[in-house]
């Protein structure tokens, strides 16, 4: 399966954003708005609230929504299904005491309740008396699905849904997207016949079960007339039937938005690996200090190609140090193994490290010896400004002996330990974390458009790495070229062009397009403000590449989101629509992305001397852009020649068709919705 070109700074701040607003790291930036503290706070309640319907603890739970939502019990319909659940609780536990009160229990709290709660309650009522006679461990009684503990959960989901809803206290965009891209990347392999490449971590991170709907009030049962168009894209957006967006738009007050995201976070996450995921992505990216648990155990299983880090054999060998000293004193040589059994030779000396912040084109020409010192000062230097993984420690503090059980607590807290413990990492980990720093360091040179720096440090630690990447030595040779060019060096230009970038078209053809629109740049005053592109994205790529050559995989979010964005872009153009939901989940600009070729760049002069090159925002390349509508060009005008808007929605609403089939029937038929609907129930 293809994939699409990722936003990857785009991503960085949603993790952030999901990384405070869970509060997994230790953050000492000004403390959050209040109204995002009120909702970490509100969902800590939520949490609570089912963890303790979760391990039948009724009376915790109804003490919780005493104190913080006392609406629910207000509403006679939930408080009558607490009770129930409650009733089935107290037989559960099998003493005389428990049962003698349980029948008192019923007597006066769940009968009464019965004859208001709703029209079905009362029958509900008489039949769960059956469990009195039925015992919990028959599985054929007519009271099985009463004594089954799935109904704790099933109860704790729409609880959660309807507190939810009312404090707003929705799931970070972060977790609503993935969320979302998974659920749609899942229908759409299915409904293809694709086998997913990242199969092995959806299956367990998206879990099949979802929360039950909210209830709306009773007072929104009157009729309501909703747009169609909100209510066709609602259902298919989240998988609903055409009644239950109109349920959940009912609920939502017909807030089409507001709707959408109460049923995105109906879905269910695994949430100790999501946050295992979150933090591989930031150690990873530089975000979080290094030294907690691997992926290795929440994700045991999984092919060596998307576990978190390759095979010794395949990887580079540096100890904690940043390499193994001989005995000579000033300095020491160690003999490195790469990927494709390369040869690296790692020097490093005393000597005192240059200055870093130097981004003449020509780079520095100081010994390669110190690359590593100054990979080493620079790893303390950045470790100093990275966050703290605290993981879920608040979320254990709601753990107490009087609401939850002793096998309920075990349970909670490994599910939490897996995101938050942290280990003994030992040498071998230690010398995996000098490669991140060495990797961070390339990818923070490369996106301060120090290209030529970034070429010669790479070629000093592993001299065979730009020829077997040579469209990367051709991206780093562009940015010098484009630089020298804004400083007024034509002749050091054409110097690099000559000595790099033509050698290099030559033996790529795919190179000569960019090649000659590099060379455009020439035309242009070196005064004036060059087109110059973001690099951010080169310096991702470099760091992908860098680092699987010393054996730092990517992480695995990265895999995800390539997979999930793509087949996103796949879908609506089956739909032949656009997403009305990827603005509120910040999709589109996670495709919003640099072109795969630095061929054009945005940098004044200063900026290039001070080596603050900004960021643009450029849209997909051709092979990946789609119309305003979702579709290619192509499709678009396909679709408007066979059908309109009108008679897609009527096939849809009518047949309860997806989209992509009702325009698939309207073009067989001119276009024509009542007799696509006449010939399908003649």
């Amino acid at each position: 399966m293809d994939s699409l070109p990722v936003n990857w700074e785009a991503l960085d701040a949603l993790i952030i954003d999901f990384a405070k607003s869970e509060n997994l790291i230790d953050d000492s930036s000004p403390p959050p708005s209040p109204s995002l503290s009120s909702s970490y706070r509100s969902r800590l309640v939520i949490r609570q609230i089912r963890r303790s319907l979760e391990v039948g603890n009724i009376d915790a739970a109804i003490d919780l929504l005493r104190v913080h939502a006392p609406f629910v019990l207000e509403d006679q319909r939930l408080l009558f299904r607490l009770q129930k659940l409650k009733f089935i609780e107290l037989l559960r536990k099998g003493t005389r005491d428990d049962r003698t009160f349980a029948i008192d229990y019923l007597r006066k709290s769940l009968a009464p309740c019965a004859l208001n709660a709703y029209p079905e309650a009362y029958e509900e009522f008489k039949h769960v008396l059956l469990a009195f006679i039925y015992d919990k461990d028959d599985r054929t009684s007519p009271v099985a699905n009463e004594w089954a503990e799935k109904r704790r959960c099933e109860i704790a989901g729409l609880v959660s849904s309807v507190l939810r809803a009312h404090f707003h206290a929705y799931n970070p965009i972060f977790s609503m997207t993935l969320r979302y891209l998974m659920s749609i990347h899942k229908g759409y392999c299915f409904r293809q016949g694709i086998v997913s490449p990242i199969s092995n971590l959806t299956e367990r991170l998206l879990l099949e079960e979802r929360d039950f709907s909210a209830i709306p009030p009773e007072g929104l049962y009157e009729a309501q007339v909703f747009d169609e168009v909100d209510i066709q894209a609602l259902a298919h957006a989240v998988e609903l039937t055409r009644q239950g967006a109109i349920d959940s738009l009912r609920f939502a007050k017909g807030d089409l938005f507001e709707a959408f995201q109460n049923e995105v976070c109906r879905m269910r996450l695994d949430d100790a690996m999501l946050d295992e995921l979150v933090r591989e992505y930031c150690v990873y990216r530089g975000f979080v200090e290094y030294g907690m648990k691997t992926l290795s155990e929440p994700l045991k299983g999984n092919p060596p190609e998307s576990g978190c880090f390759s095979s010794p054999e395949s990887s580079i060998d540096v100890d904690h140090r940043g390499a193994k000293r001989s005995n000579s004193e000033n300095s020491a040589t160690t003999d490195l193994s790469c990927m494709q059994g390369t040869d690296v030779e790692l020097r490093f000396a005393s000597e005192p490290t240059y200055n870093l912040e130097d981004c003449s084109p020509s780079g520095s020409h100081h010994s390669e010896n110190s690359s590593l010192l100054r990979n080493r000062s620079h790893g303390a230097c950045e470790r100093s400004k990275r966050k703290r993984w605290r993981g879920r420690c608040d979320e254990l503090d709601f753990i107490s002996d009087n609401h939850f059980s002793r096998c309920g607590k075990e349970e909670v807290s490994t599910a939490l330990q897996v995101a938050s413990t942290t280990i003994s990492m030992g040498v071998e980990n230690n010398n995996l974390e000098d490669k991140y720093e060495i990797v961070l360091r390339m990818k923070e040179l490369a996106g301060r458009g120090m290209a030529a720096e970034v070429v010669e440090e790479i070629n000093s630690l592993d001299p065979n790495f730009f020829e077997q990447n040579h469209v990367l030595l051709f991206q780093f040779k562009q940015v010098e070229f484009l630089k020298l060019v804004g400083l007024g060096d034509h002749s050091g230009a054409l110097r690099v062009a000559c000595s790099h970038l033509g050698p290099l078209a030559a033996h790529d053809t795919n190179l000569l397009k960019p090649l000659k629109e590099t060379l455009v740049s020439l035309l242009r005053p070196s005064e004036d403000t060059l087109v110059i592109g973001s690099l951010h994205a080169l310096a991702t790529s470099l760091q992908v590449a860098f680092g699987k050559r010393l054996g730092v995989e990517e992480p695995h979010l990265m895999r995800i989101m390539r997979a999930t964005l793509h087949t996103h872009c796949e879908w609506f153009k089956l739909q032949m629509c656009k997403d009305r939901f990827e603005s509120l989940l910040r999709i589109d600009s996670l495709k919003e992305n640099d072109p795969p070729m630095l061929t054009s760049f945005t940098a004044s002069k200063s900026n290039v001397e001070s080596c603050t090159i900004g960021s643009s925002q450029a849209t997909m390349s051709s092979a990946t852009r789609v119309s305003d509508d979702g579709g290619s060009p192509n499709q678009a005008s396909s679709r408007d020649a066979i059908c309109d808007e009108n008679a897609i929605l009527k096939v849809m609403e009518f047949l309860a068709l997806p989209r992509a089939d009702a325009i698939h029937l309207l073009a067989q038929y001119n276009g024509n919705a009542e007799t696509v609907i006449q010939q399908i129930f003649a």
